[in-house]
């Protein structure tokens, strides 16, 4: 009998161990309010709002965040904008990593990267923040840099001291007509991330 109900429950726990596999927690970082809607500094958000719409997904106001919940081939996607505004950000990835059971590897945070040309895609599986306070604040709540992070280039092309201004800046009007494309591949990357792996995904994508 006991040895029955050991099977049973090693058969659960393996069950809940592949069901946990199939969730994904795609983070897009952001600043909330309507000012920040349309800066570069929301790419995260923008990203996530634009896979809701194009998908028919409503964001709820939930604890540290607005979630939407994704299916796409047998696995489901928790899209979390986080509300702690971007040098918190760590304290609502962690509360929804552990409250859906998501493993680390099954994470991918969307961020923007001054670094990188405009619409210029860059994946990794690990790293530093680079100076960025949001990946900075997860490095930190973490306690680790191996998470998968999805850079956006928004490219550097600002005056000396202008670096804030700019970030918190609106897209100009050639950004504005190459952004949809850029969406609608960031979308997919998403997609390819949960249901092909962080290796094809970053085959695929980078530099693309």
């Amino acid at each position: 009998m006991i040895k029955w109900i050991t099977k049973l429950f090693s058969s659960i726990q393996k069950e809940e161990n592949i069901d946990n596999m199939k969730k994904y927690l795609i983070v897009g970082l952001g600043n909330i309010g309507a000012e920040y809607v349309n800066t570069r500094h929301n790419i995260g958000f923008k990203i996530l709002d634009f896979l809701a719409k194009k998908e028919g997904l409503s964001f709820e106001t939930v604890k540290l965040g607005s979630l939407a919940e994704y299916k796409f081939k047998g696995r489901t996607f928790f899209l979390l904008k986080p509300n702690t505004y971007m040098n918190l950000s760590g304290k609502a990835v962690k509360y929804w990593m552990d409250k859906e059971n998501i493993p680390l590897e099954n994470i991918l945070v969307i961020t923007d990267d001054l670094n990188l040309s405009f619409g210029t895609i860059r994946i990794k599986p690990k790293g530093s923040d680079g100076g960025h306070n949001g990946l900075k604040n997860i490095n930190l709540v973490l306690n680790t840099q191996n998470y998968t992070r999805y850079r956006f280039g928004i490219s550097d092309q600002f005056k000396k001291g202008q670096q804030i201004d700019y970030v918190l800046g609106e897209w100009n009007a050639e950004e504005e007509a190459k952004l949809t494309e850029r969406l609608e591949i960031s979308a997919e990357i998403i997609r390819t991330f949960g249901t092909a792996g962080l290796e094809n995904t970053m085959t695929t994508f980078n530099g693309k």
